[in-house]
């Protein structure tokens, strides 16, 4: 059975990946000039979106030295200086022209060799016939990918353009966000200054809140016949000012206490176990008696044998978690 078909090009796709492969032939030559003969290239990736080269280099390259490299690129771009293509090149003559060769690969007895200016590698691929078809080069990223080796990540063309568009509407709605302030650097490092303030102010706050309610707990604590200070409560705040209570207590009641309070803020619960060292000494841990209150709250926890937290999902079973705790207490004594 025979039927007819049509194979089509995507022209805007090729040109794409095509701008995306000569701008790698563009960065190679760059890297060496800004970071030396050491940089050999290592692997590379192109696609209509896509520009990734990896390349051998010591140490990370710095925002000045990738800057310098942009504006070489960017500079043989706007030179638009034409392809030369060497087809079935003896291969001592492209070496003779000063093309590169990638590490490791196998060359026949003919080559062929692309060159932009002074940029001339050995390549089979697809390239511009102009380096200013890319339109513009963008690096935007640049990483560790092995020992010894780093990538760069850029953008050509089109797809930067895109991306320009992008960066742009974002910055009229952070400007929108702070009343379109012409000054938008001076403006946000305002608000930063002022959100530090009130970031203290609010520390502050707590610190004040949780003095207070360490008297209040004191004053309302349950004695024992043998002089062992219970504080045992649910209170409305996060963990970690919970936990901030708890050693207050301690400094405060330094002998024979037993202090749990389970904690509670937007819905997560916390489970908090204070002991002094006396009873410690006496066989309590707080580690081992959180790990089993806490699965009253449906979670988990841990901690040294003086003083141990627990985070959990279910803060209805807060006070059932804090009773199971004097429980285990009682047993244990």
């Amino acid at each position: 059975m025979e039927a007819e078909f049509m194979a089509c090009v995507d022209t805007e796709k090729r040109d794409a990946s095509a701008a995306n492969h000569t701008a790698t032939h563009l960065l190679d030559y760059a890297l060496k000039q800004v970071l030396g003969d050491h940089v050999e290239q290592k692997g590379s990736y192109v696609s209509p979106d896509t520009l990734r080269f990896d390349f051998a280099h010591f140490e990370k390259v710095s925002d000045e030295q990738l800057r310098e490299v942009e504006r070489i690129v960017n500079s043989m771009i706007r030179e638009d200086i034409h392809q030369q293509e060497y087809r079935d090149t003896p291969i001592e003559e492209a070496k003779q022209l000063g093309a590169i060769a990638l590490f490791g690969e196998k060359y026949g007895d003919k080559v062929r060799v692309i060159q932009f200016g002074p940029s001339v590698e050995f390549c089979g691929g697809m390239h511009t016939t102009s380096t200013g078809r890319i339109g513009m080069f963008k690096i935007l990223s640049e990483a560790s990918v092995a020992a010894g080796i780093r990538r760069i990540e850029a953008s050509t063309g089109k797809n930067w353009e895109e991306r320009c568009y992008v960066m742009e509407d974002s910055l009229k709605d952070i400007k929108a966000l702070f009343n379109n302030a012409k000054d938008l650097h001076a403006v946000i490092e305002k608000f930063l200054s002022e959100n530090a303030e009130l970031k203290k102010q609010v520390e502050a706050f707590k610190a004040q809140q949780v003095e207070r309610m360490k008297t209040a707990l004191i004053a309302k604590a349950q004695h024992e016949s043998d002089g062992t200070t219970i504080i045992n409560t649910v209170l409305s705040i996060d963990a970690a000012a919970a936990k901030d209570l708890v050693f207050k207590i301690r400094e405060a009641v330094p002998e024979k206490l037993i202090c749990v309070i389970g904690a509670e803020a937007q819905g997560k619960p916390s489970l908090n176990i204070m002991l002094s060292d006396d009873m410690v000494a006496a066989g309590l841990n707080a580690g081992k008696l959180v790990r089993e209150a806490a699965k009253l709250i449906k979670g988990g926890g841990g901690g040294q044998p003086h003083f141990a937290q627990a985070g959990g999902k279910d803060a209805e079973g807060l006070h059932e978690a804090c009773e199971k705790v004097l429980e285990l207490v009682r047993q244990a004594m």
